[in-house]
């Protein structure tokens, strides 16, 4: 059906004949995306109630839903390769990649929250801290960052630390993936592929020469550097996220101690040490040397 101008000129574009108007809560677009309980999710705590609060509770709703959607890529992408499935694990990536985009790009938003602003509310979060984010620990476990005593702050959530215990226990994506290098051809350390996967990664000097074939070697698979490149963009993503996070805590409370109890910026300044793939660094100073 056309547009039918008013009479102030306006073009309004009428209802087609077929669009469905008669439509269930569950057949509806609220209905299948559940937007009564995610819309009705946002409880400020602030009395009276503080206009950036909003803001500050939707940033990390936003946050949680797309770090529950990475966690979910990241698992699949393991288990592609654990069966040999390189190509299904490298689009698994390719969506993780964009979704950490996504996510680094979300901190401008926050940033427009200034000092003074938050702290007319942020005394109403009491201990609540990102510190907490169940998800965000197991995007970290998955990648290798991997520590059991994070479980003890979970302990009032059994689900949330049912979830970790089952990922400390179980090969990274990492871990997965040199598994599929070996089983490729590739002269993997025995001792690399027998690790503890229970203990956080460490750096493995044997695995330089192998990853320094992968690089220069013409006859390397394409998928095979292509995956040891992913992993490296997933790395710097998540490092330029955590700078974006650390920059913008930095310019709303300063030096201040976090609420969860942490030192705040410099608790974020010392995460920027941690690395996931060392070894996929370490081997570009031994290229072409």
């Amino acid at each position: 059906m056309a547009s039918v101008p008013d009479e102030g000129g306006r073009a309004e574009r009428a209802l087609e004949d077929s669009i469905r108007t008669d439509l269930a809560p569950d057949g509806s677009y609220g209905g299948y995306l559940g937007l009564d309980q995610l819309l009705s999710a946002q409880h400020p705590r602030s009395r009276p109630e503080h206009h950036d609060e909003l803001l500050f509770i939707v940033q990390h709703q936003t946050s949680e839903l797309w770090l529950k959607l990475v966690l979910h890529e990241l698992m699949a992408a393991r288990r592609y390769l654990a069966a040999d499935g390189l190509d299904p694990a490298l689009k698994c990536l390719a969506r993780v990649k964009n979704i950490q985009r996504t996510l680094t790009e979300q901190w401008s938003v926050l940033a427009t929250l200034t000092p003074r602003e938050y702290a007319q509310f942020r005394s109403a979060l009491g201990n609540a801290s990102g510190f907490q984010s169940h998800q965000y620990r197991a995007v970290e476990f998955v990648l290798g960052n991997k520590n059991g005593a994070m479980l003890a702050v979970f302990d009032g959530e059994p689900e949330a630390r049912r979830l970790l215990e089952e990922l400390l226990g179980t090969p990274t994506l990492y871990d997965e993936f040199l598994a599929l290098l070996a089983r490729t051809g590739f002269d993997v350390p025995a001792d690399v592929l027998s690790r503890d996967v229970r203990e956080p990664w460490r750096f493995q000097a044997g695995l330089v020469p192998v990853f320094r074939r992968i690089y220069e070697s013409t006859d390397t698979p394409w998928g095979v550097y292509e995956a040891c490149e992913s992993l490296v963009d997933i790395e710097d993503n998540f490092q330029m996220w955590r700078f974006r996070h650390l920059l913008t805590v930095q310019r709303t409370i300063g030096a201040r101690t976090g609420t969860g109890g942490s030192s705040g910026v410099g608790f974020l300044r010392r995460a920027l040490d941690l690395t996931f793939f060392p070894e996929l660094y370490a081997v570009r100073t031994e290229i072409g040397t």
